[in-house]
């Protein structure tokens, strides 16, 4: 479980995040959603200490975020931020391999080998891991990010839209790779979507943001109702039944 108490991110006067008080059950998808500038990437980035903290504590499976130590801490929760800047001239298998630095301190042994390969599998890119990046397509790209954040081999994994810059089709086959491994492997994974409906289509449980406060938390049927959507989004929203569940249709 991540459990947050009180926490408080201040930048202005006028724009502040908190105080949020928030409890995310370990296992699954949990989506965080809510308009632009709500907070939820600044929540994500708090909770895997890459942004400090105004006030408040983040627990990580009882783990106190700012008293543990960093090499114990990317042993229990891994992030995926937005902004990636490897170079280029990284092969997938060698950008995947970054995900084991916590336990090989860059000298991979067998077993991290077979880590490497067991999500370079998971992922379907066996046929191009010895491609350079540059040569990948943005979705695959976008899948050799996130085989490697998942070889760190984390209980919880933190991902900041890994949907964006995918079309259609790739953001599908992402959510479902995710729905997959959080499944498959056991893994609670937390990631900021800007669409409802992947959302509700993916995640396990949807946590709405607003105004750097938390809105709304709880499964999709509980999320997915007119009035709720419409005051969260500020736009008419009205949720219909779909083939594969709820749907939000913006008016």
């Amino acid at each position: 479980m991540i459990t947050l108490t009180n926490v408080r991110k201040e930048y202005n006067s006028d724009v502040a995040i908190g105080p949020v008080n928030l409890e995310i059950p370990s296992g699954g998808i949990t989506a965080l959603v809510g308009p632009n500038g709500a907070g939820k990437s600044t929540l994500l980035t708090m909770i895997g200490r890459l942004l400090s903290m105004d006030a408040g504590e983040v627990k990580v499976a009882q783990h106190d975020i700012s008293k543990t130590k960093s090499k114990d801490l990317a042993k229990i929760i891994s992030i995926l931020r937005q902004e990636n800047h490897f170079v280029t001239k990284l092969t997938v298998r060698q950008l995947v391999g970054f995900g084991r630095f916590p336990y090989s301190q860059g000298r991979l042994n067998e077993e991290d080998e077979k880590i490497i390969s067991k999500y370079i599998d998971f992922f379907r890119l066996t046929e191009l891991e010895d491609r350079y990046l540059d040569q990948l397509s943005g979705g695959q790209r976008q899948r050799a990010y996130v085989a490697m954040v998942l070889s760190q081999e984390t209980e919880y994994v933190l991902l900041d839209e890994p949907l964006n810059n995918l079309d259609m089709e790739h953001s599908v086959q992402m959510m479902k790779h995710l729905k997959d491994a959080a499944h498959q492997f056991g893994r609670t994974i937390i990631i900021v979507l800007h669409d409802i409906n992947f959302a509700a289509r993916y995640g396990d449980y949807i946590c709405a943001v607003k105004n750097g406060q938390i809105y709304a938390f709880g499964t999709a049927d509980e999320i997915m109702k007119d009035d709720l959507l419409t005051d969260i989004f500020n736009t008419k929203v009205q949720v219909i039944e779909g083939p594969n569940g709820l749907i939000a249709d913006y008016h």
